[in-house]
């Protein structure tokens, strides 16, 4: 295997924009949604006439090389890791002491969510912030995703995603460094925490997940509100993963040759995890919605991203971890966890909060509040 890292840098053909372009063109449009009207307009998934008019947009409007010039100034490399090859960005801390810190993103999201927080986390003192808590940051592409390779066998779950990611870091020179990630980014996060603590200072995880542990009769109106919020996820809102974590090559075929099929498949979900009183566009400007779904489509990656989900969400991972950590909760969370929740998995937490803006895509959503919650996070564990 090699060791090797290599420079990268995302250019895509031209060609391929203009396939795109001839794609929406021709987009065969289902039937209008039976809710027309009602309170309710995303009940049967996404409007048409919202998915009409993002798929104006991005036909008419938007430049997908804005983003791939704001990609290409960050450092980006390419490494093997375990046989597969691995994209990442690695953006150094003009500070001698900064914290490295490897930051995990999850489905439907990628490393386009971490473009607000990169410059303030690895050079606070340009944004009015202190040196004492800058940071080293890695942020790959996981396995399937972006512009990683796209596993050719099984196997690659949460736990070899974790120990790859361990490797990643000590080839980087890194004998000491902290983990972050919300989604699938918090359970690889904890996989290092549980797994590979000997090089961890410690982590920090935007959705902990955890087992309610407190009779209903016991539950305080927070973790009664979290525990509606699950109810609410499993009767409404887990289609997609049951999916994903069944058949997922059967839905690939769908997604990976209609550009608003996979728009509305991701979207989707920005309407129902962002705190964005039931409008994306409210948080998230058009382009940067349509970002992080070129991200999926230019890469061909609808069926090897959802393959995580057979890999493992039908046995997810409680083991206790023992390192540092710290708790950030969202209030439009998945799933949402309290205090004493959090403390009977995460054992050393040194760090938990609950805000009052955000959801599931924190880092994109809320910058500064990300960006604040990652610095009192590991303020202990430098």
């Amino acid at each position: 295997m090699s060791t090797e890292i290599e420079p990268f840098t995302v250019a895509v053909p031209q060609d391929q924009l203009d396939d795109l372009t001839d794609r929406l063109q021709r987009t065969r449009w289902p039937d209008e949604e039976t809710t027309v009207g009602g309170d309710e307009p995303w009940e049967q998934g996404m409007p048409r006439a919202y998915a009409q008019q993002l798929a104006v947009h991005w036909q008419s409007a938007y430049d997908w090389r804005q983003v791939e010039s704001r990609l290409n100034g960050f450092p980006q490399f390419r490494t093997e890791l375990d046989g597969l090859g691995i994209h990442f960005m690695h953006v150094r801390s003009p500070e001698p002491n900064a914290l490295p810190v490897v930051m995990t993103h999850g489905w439907p999201g990628s490393v386009v969510e971490f473009l607000k927080v990169i410059g303030p986390l690895t050079d606070p003192v340009a944004h009015g912030g202190d040196a004492a808590d800058a940071f080293d940051l890695v942020v790959p592409s996981l396995p399937g995703y972006g512009w990683s390779d796209q596993p050719r066998d099984t196997g690659w779950s949460v736990r070899r995603i974790a120990a790859a990611w361990e490797q990643l870091m000590l080839r980087l020179g890194y004998e000491r460094f902290g983990a972050q990630g919300g989604d699938w980014g918090s359970m690889i996060t904890s996989a290092i925490g549980a797994y590979h603590p000997d090089h961890l200072a410690g982590i920090h995880v935007n959705m902990p997940v955890v087992i309610p542990s407190t009779p209903s009769e016991e539950m305080t109106p927070i973790e009664q509100a979290a525990v509606a919020g699950l109810q609410h996820y499993m009767t409404w809102d887990n289609g997609y993963s049951a999916q994903q974590s069944t058949r997922p090559q059967t839905l690939g075929y769908g997604l990976a040759d209609s550009p608003v099929g996979q728009m509305a498949w991701i979207i989707e979900k920005f309407w129902a995890w962002t705190d964005s009183d039931g409008d994306p566009l409210t948080v998230l400007t058009a382009d940067e919605l349509l970002d992080n779904v070129m991200v999926y489509w230019l890469t061909n990656s609808a069926a090897s991203s959802a393959r995580l989900y057979w890999e493992s969400f039908r046995d997810l991972d409680f083991t206790p971890i023992g390192v540092p950590s710290a708790i950030s909760v969202f209030p439009h969370e998945i799933f949402r966890s309290s205090k004493r929740w959090a403390e009977t998995r995460f054992t050393d937490l040194r760090h938990f909060n609950e805000l009052d803006r955000g959801g599931h895509f924190a880092a994109f959503e809320q910058p500064d509040r990300f960006v604040a919650e990652i610095r009192d996070g590991f303020r202990s564990m430098r």
